[in-house]
């Protein structure tokens, strides 16, 4: 069973890969959003969306855009990286993403629109790996439709994306407007992975946040290549450590982690990987979810998310633990 680290905004860039390094990694890691037309454009921060660090052989470029020729060109770029390959991302349902035609929107489109665009990216894929020797991978990450979805449509337009080229399909069982609220429909997930048994993998999305989660979503879904884990993974860098131990049935020690150090890190790294355009987001979103291993977790997001600068950040961190010493080492067990 794969374990896979998710496509986040703000989150998936190289700092955040080189804090889950730490606890061991995991099997692969979907880069956020990475826009064809910007790309293609040479945006001034795009080298920072397709930077690989520390683990180029276990990265997957997550490609968006609404136009099938700028997919295929900027997949022909990413593609001269190094990677497991290229992911379609038409699963994203944020309303600004899909009412341009990006994300979900692919699912929304006439199908042979969509499917051009999937054809089009898989023969820049072909064409790569005949070129260069290499088994680079077409992937798609989807969800189940719009709200009026039917089991038919949903299976039909899966068929076709495998028919035109799509090698991978990573599967968040909700519709367009179902909120993280609702529990994951994990039997559509099932259903797709028997469907293509012995074809191509199936990834299962959503609500895996801890071991017993994980065994729970397998229990229902034990056709399925891989998990992927994305806000569980902000919260707990070392969840795929956890997960590991637990589906593997390894034997590892329980250890501590020093929360402090670990923010003091992470700011670290994200000065050294990111523009300081984007640090105070890119702190924001981590911030948001790390503040919850705390018993007081509000006060410390409350703290953490409205300092001004990196430095005020630094000082806010220090000041919680000297408030919460006891917060400072969390003991992680098996």
């Amino acid at each position: 069973m794969k374990l896979i680290c998710g496509p986040m905004a703000t989150i998936s860039h190289p700092a955040f890969r080189i804090l889950i390094e730490k606890f061991g990694g995991c099997d692969e890691y979907f880069t956020e959003m990475i826009n064809a037309g910007t790309l293609l454009t040479n945006g001034q921060f795009e080298k920072y969306y397709i930077d690989p660090h520390p683990v180029p052989e276990k990265v997957v470029w997550q490609l968006t855009g609404h136009d099938c020729f700028h997919m295929k060109d900027a997949a022909a770029m990413l593609l001269d990286l190094p990677g497991i390959g290229i992911d379609l991302n038409m699963g994203c349902s944020a309303p600004d993403i899909y009412r341009y035609g990006a994300g979900i929107g692919w699912m929304l489109k006439p199908v042979s629109e969509t499917m051009q665009m999937v054809r089009s990216v898989a023969e820049e894929v072909k064409k790569h790996n005949e070129v260069s020797g290499e088994k680079k991978r077409l992937s798609v990450k989807l969800r189940l439709g719009d709200d009026n979805f039917t089991e038919e449509v949903f299976f039909d337009f899966c068929d076709k994306l495998v028919e035109n080229g799509a090698e991978l399909l990573t599967l968040h069982p909700r519709t367009k407007k179902e909120k993280l609220v609702r529990p994951p429909r994990y039997i559509y997930c099932e259903k797709l992975a028997l469907r293509y048994k012995n074809k191509i993998p199936v990834y299962l999305n959503g609500n895996v946040k801890d071991a017993d989660s994980a065994c729970a979503a397998i229990k229902v879904c034990p056709n399925v290549s891989g998990i992927m884990i994305s806000r569980a993974a902000v919260q707990k860098p070392w969840i795929f450590k956890l997960l590991d131990s637990s589906l593997n049935k390894k034997q590892t020690e329980a250890f501590d982690v020093d929360l402090k150090q670990l923010a003091f890190d992470y700011i670290s790294d994200v000065e050294v990987f990111q523009p300081k355009e984007f640090w105070k987001t890119r702190l924001q979103r981590f911030f948001t979810y790390y503040a919850n291993n705390f018993k007081f977790s509000h006060y410390a997001q409350t703290q953490f998310i409205n300092a001004s600068d990196n430095d005020d950040l630094r000082a806010r961190i220090s000041d919680f633990f000297e408030k919460c010493p006891e917060e400072k080492i969390l003991r992680v067990g098996f």
